[in-house]
């Protein structure tokens, strides 16, 4: 006999939704019933204190002298207060509250998963090893990589020209791109950080010819989205004899690319300060609270399809938008071919509105979009922006646009792949997939089988096909491969 077990799979996703609220309720009401009236004292106490740290967080970035050093102990001591109020109150419920809410929390995705959002794999496609690879080196980024990992000598000996970059003096990276191009290079890379890749990446998107990314930078967000190992980048090198291709996009601000994000704001306005590379955590406090309150830098103004951003402290538009359900999946993209810019808006009026973007699931402060194109404009002539981390001043309006599938990245077959996207987790989805029974949990119809509305089932015609896995006749002659 048979087993369905699409069909079992999905009976354990039905339970784990039972389970997971299940374990919600009992995470919410342990406390409370153990601590009683206090408990409850204790949960508004709770959220008044997360309300007044985000305030003092505001505080402390808006004001100077001594009401700012008093905010950040506000900001400090309020949280640690809170915490040993609760661990002295309430004893062992707090522990076994929290277990019960992570127990609900791996229940509740376990149960969503497969029922629809899952994350798109990009097609790889297998390509013979270029022939006259060229790849651009900068030995100062992240630290000495280049010179670390020696991957000048092991990409000679793969046969790859390497263009280095002398310390000291100023390139012009995209030149030496199109030069290598010239040359007959049939394939670019760059070992360096963000804003060096994007140079090159737009040569080899302009020629059509494949790209080579080596994490040889500081953070390197594009490699790690991409799934490469950023603690070996020699590993990289690897792509050019046993490499697959990947179709991936590419992000313009005006006619500057980016393969991470272009930001504009106060971030943009602060790394334009010439004494930011020596003195961040200074300069920064020294000029947010004139940024930030609107007495220093431009009024911008977003517009990202039918939405309008009125004078936002920040704009960040990225190549692909990041995730933002999952705060430990912040900072990454589930896909790099989603043909669409992500486009995340601050805009804090005051301590209140600081203190709603914790306690508020869908802060006003806060706005998150995609959109195709993006123009940023200013009651100047001129805009800051951070485009992949590197400083610049653009001609304003900045018309932020996405190429879809401009890139052709190569990458090793084998690498560490980036990290699948735990589904979000949807309480109403949970409630029904909670509540379905019998024949209507059925988890699709190719399980089920054929049953005619009346009498049976029709016979074969004269052009229909055999019969398919669930026992219908197919059509026949030529079919789609995505049915």
């Amino acid at each position: 006999m048979a087993v369905d077990w699409s069909r079992r799979g999905y009976h354990a996703q039905r339970w784990a939704a039972r389970g997971a609220l299940t374990a919600a309720a009992l995470a919410v009401s342990t406390p409370l019933v153990y601590g009683g009236l206090r408990g409850l004292l204790l949960l508004v106490c709770g959220i008044a204190g997360v309300g007044l740290s985000a305030a003092a967080v505001w505080w402390t970035l808006t004001l100077r002298g001594p009401l700012r050093w008093v905010s950040a102990l506000v900001a400090v001591c309020v949280p640690a207060g809170l915490i040993a109020l609760f661990a002295v109150t309430l004893f062992w419920s707090l522990p076994v509250s929290l277990a019960l809410w992570g127990l609900a929390v791996w229940s509740g995705r376990f149960a969503l998963r497969g029922t629809g959002g899952g994350q798109a794999q990009v097609r790889e496609r297998r390509l013979p090893p270029p022939r006259r690879p060229v790849l651009i080196m900068n030995p100062r980024s992240g630290g000495g990589k280049v010179g670390r990992f020696r991957l000048r000598e092991k990409a000679e000996r793969l046969g790859a020209r390497v263009v280095l970059l002398e310390p000291g003096r100023q390139h012009d990276v995209t030149a030496l791109a199109r030069a290598a191009v010239a040359d007959g290079a049939d394939l670019l890379g760059a070992a360096g950080g963000d804003g060096t890749q994007a140079l090159v990446a737009a040569v080899a998107a302009e020629h059509d010819i494949p790209f080579l990314v080596i994490s040889a930078g500081t953070r390197n967000h594009f490699a790690l989205d991409l799934g490469l190992d950023r603690g070996d980048p020699a590993a990289c090198l690897d792509a050019l004899t046993d490499g697959v291709e990947l179709r991936v996009d590419l992000g313009f601000a005006g006619e500057q690319p980016f393969v991470n994000n272009a930001s504009f704001g106060a971030y943009a306005a602060i790394v334009q300060s010439p004494a930011y590379r020596d003195d961040k955590i200074g300069t920064s406090l020294e000029m947010l609270p004139d940024l930030l309150t609107g007495q220093q830098g431009p009024r911008l103004v977003a517009r990202a399809g039918g939405t309008t951003l009125t004078a936002p402290q920040a704009v960040l538009v990225s190549n692909n938008p990041y995730r933002t359900g999952d705060p430990f999946g912040l900072g990454r993209r589930e896909r790099l071919d989603s043909a669409a810019l992500g486009v995340l808006g601050v805009k804090l009026e005051g301590a209140i509105s600081a203190a709603a973007l914790l306690l508020n699931p869908e802060p006003s402060g806060l706005t998150i979009l995609t959109a195709t194109e993006v123009v940023v404009e200013a009651d100047r002539a001129e805009i800051e922006a951070g485009v992949d981390g590197e400083a610049m001043i653009l001609p304003a309006p900045v018309h932020c646009r996405i190429a879809p599938g401009a890139l052709r990245v190569r990458v090793p077959r084998r690498r560490p792949g980036v990290t699948q996207a735990p589904p979000r987790l949807d309480w109403r989805r949970l409630r029904k997939l909670a509540a379905t029974v019998g024949r209507t949990a059925a988890p699709s119809r190719l399980h089920r089988p054929y049953e005619a509305p009346h009498g049976p089932r029709p016979p074969a015609g004269p052009h229909a096909g055999p019969a398919g896995p669930d026992g219908r006749n197919e059509p026949a002659g030529p079919r789609s491969g995505h049915q």
